[in-house]
């Protein structure tokens, strides 16, 4: 199948002497996650996993994907001709420099200009101005040749509160237009879908598991225009609109609108996220500045509603998690279970939950050998069979209206080895170390990230994914500029108070297991001394580390301490909402060590 959509591919490449052609995993939007729509580069090569480059010849196809995905990749590769790049691994080329190395002189490079953004459009624009070549950006070959592709999301919107924003619209806009003010610019383009989301004050459904609404924003110093389909424009929304000062207008006239823009014009956008064709539809002699979008900053900054709301989503989505644990623990070798089944329980208790409306992201739950895999999602034929031995890595969350959550938790479901007891404790070290770090505002998350992997590091371990990111508020279950990896230059931004944060290490035997322990921890403000104004986190997830796979002759006594003050806290907030048969095994798997 895999063969014969690229041979078809090939076939239109051919037509329009395109010799590569280019399909990563995006939407016109930039976003993380794309609606189905927008699942070309699964399309063309078969993998499924949620980030990976697609780079096709006449002659070879790769696929380019990171450490969260080596494993799930080879697998799902087998058999398609297409061949496997490990992202940043040793002796293998980026997408970039493969495609210098293999575009010959004259040759024609393609790809959908509404899929790339302009940052890298114009690092592509260069290698082949290199090469005295062309590029072929304004049709999608892959529209082409997928007969029954799925139809643009237009999905309900719904209008959030301001019980849940903390903040209205009106207010939100007028902040943006102090930042518009500041750097002297007259437009601000705005294609984020999280970001427009966030800034109206609206949530969809146009990405699964994504709370957003498929749109382009623009934003100048007297009017907001949202460019969205019309078939979501119902009656309330058009009044809600008006009520705002927000003029609708159809989605894909955003592209028209930009050749009209006065080529006097200053306009303030993110060019790593404004798509390619965007970019050079705007009239020649415009000013850009192109910086974050001033919304990215001020949506991590929680304000105090959206920190309390959040809170409150957790507190839910820990009874929901400790009433799994507590099923779990009880049931396993008692009634059939497999990953599938395991997953869509833990999914019914979620939903249980008052204002639960939707999973964050597709659970993963892998068991035994299938926790090594990152970011594993099992299917009927992988579906295996959980026994009362080993471990189980469960990595979940939950959409509420008050908040958007994440947790992982590896379990032992019976006997496990000294080996997994180690491993398992040395994460329990990254994770706890880092959540109980005070530092010196201006602090990134490339100077903490250090802290995590240290546990690991003395053993001549590591995990190749960063130890933490941001969370969105019912939104992307992944958000920036905030994060933990001490190689990743997005994190340089300092962080804030306000700023929620996810704390996950782990360790991956392939073959064997994976270990991942992850809570969500939220900036707050310490001390202000003559040293400066120092930091610290809160925890906010409220799950116990599960005892039975912890060594406790590892743990320092300060490590204990932080253990043990966690599943205090842990014990006090969750046990007043679980049965009485429930909180008494809470407080047994919150003891002290």
């Amino acid at each position: 199948m895999i063969q014969d959509r690229l041979k078809s591919l090939r076939n239109e490449m051919a037509k329009r002497n395109i010799a590569i052609y280019i399909v990563p995993t995006a939407d016109f939007h930039e976003s993380e996650y794309v609606g189905d729509y927008f699942k070309a580069r699964k399309y063309i090569t078969g993998f499924t996993g949620s980030a990976g480059t697609a780079v096709i010849t006449q002659k070879s196809a790769g696929l380019w994907t990171d450490g969260r995905y080596f494993i799930q990749a080879a697998e799902q590769l087998e058999g398609t001709t297409v061949t496997l790049y490990k992202m940043g691994e040793e002796g293998v080329p980026t997408v970039d420099e493969y495609i210098e190395s293999t575009l010959q002189e004259g040759e024609i490079l393609g790809f959908d200009g509404r899929v790339v953004n302009n940052t890298w459009g114009r690092r592509l624009a260069f290698i082949v101005e290199k090469k005295h070549g062309r590029l072929a950006v304004d049709e999608d070959l892959i529209d082409i040749i997928w007969e029954d592709r799925p139809a643009l999301s237009k999905e309900p919107v719904r209008i959030l509160e301001q019980a849940y924003t903390g903040k209205s619209t009106i207010d939100k806009i007028a902040g943006v237009r102090a930042v518009m003010e500041e750097k002297h610019a007259d437009i601000h383009l705005l294609t984020s879908l999280y970001d427009i989301a966030w800034l109206l004050n609206v949530r969809g459904n146009d990405i699964r598991y994504v709370p957003v609404v498929l749109s382009y924003l623009a934003l100048t110093k007297e009017e907001c225009i949202w460019f969205v389909q019309e078939e979501v424009l119902t009656d309330e929304l058009k009044d809600y609109l008006k009520a705002t000062h927000v003029v609708a207008k159809p989605y894909g006239s955003f592209y028209e609108y930009v050749k009209t823009i006065d080529d006097t014009a200053t306009i303030l956008m993110n060019q790593s996220v404004v798509n390619y064709r965007i970019c050079n539809s705007l009239p020649k002699g415009v000013k850009v500045i192109d910086e974050l979008d001033p919304t990215s900053l001020m949506k991590c900054r929680k304000n105090e509603v959206e920190i309390q709301n959040t809170k409150s989503a957790h507190l839910k989505d820990a009874v929901a998690m400790c009433k799994f644990m507590y099923w779990l623990k009880n049931n396993v070798g008692k009634i059939p279970m497999t990953e599938i089944s395991v997953s869509d329980y833990l999914e019914s208790l979620r939903r249980e939950q008052e204002g639960c409306f939707d999973l964050s992201f597709d659970t993963i739950c892998g068991y035994a050998a299938h926790g090594a895999i990152v970011h594993y999602a099992a299917t009927q034929e992988t579906d295996a069979q959980i026994k009362p031995e080993g471990l189980l890595l469960v990595d979940s969350g939950g959409q509420y209206f008050e908040g958007t959550t994440d947790i992982t938790r590896t379990f032992a479901l019976g006997p496990v080895t000294d080996e997994m007891k180690t491993d398992f404790t040395r994460v329990l070290r990254s994770n706890m170390n880092l959540a109980n770090v005070k530092f010196l505002y201006g602090c990134s998350g490339v100077n903490l990230d250090v802290i995590a992997r240290q546990p690991l590091w003395e053993a001549n371990l590591d995990y190749k994914h960063g130890t933490g990111h941001g969370v969105g508020h019912i939104l992307n279950v992944h958000e920036g500029p905030n994060g933990f990896h001490w190689g990743r230059k997005a994190y340089v931004q300092p962080l804030e108070e306000g700023m929620i944060t996810t704390d996950e290490p782990g360790i991956y035997i392939e073959g064997k297991y994976g270990i991942r322990l992850e809570n969500e921890l939220l900036c707050r403000k310490g001390e202000k001394n003559e040293y400066g104004q120092f930091m610290y986190f809160e925890t906010i997830t409220y799950v116990p580390m599960d005892l039975d796979a912890i060594d406790p002759a590892q743990l320092s006594e300060t490590e204990k301490g932080y253990l043990n003050e966690y599943h205090k806290k842990v014990y006090e907030k969750v046990s007043p909402f679980l049965t009485e048969e429930e909180a008494k095994w809470l407080k047994a798997y919150t003891r002290e060590i």
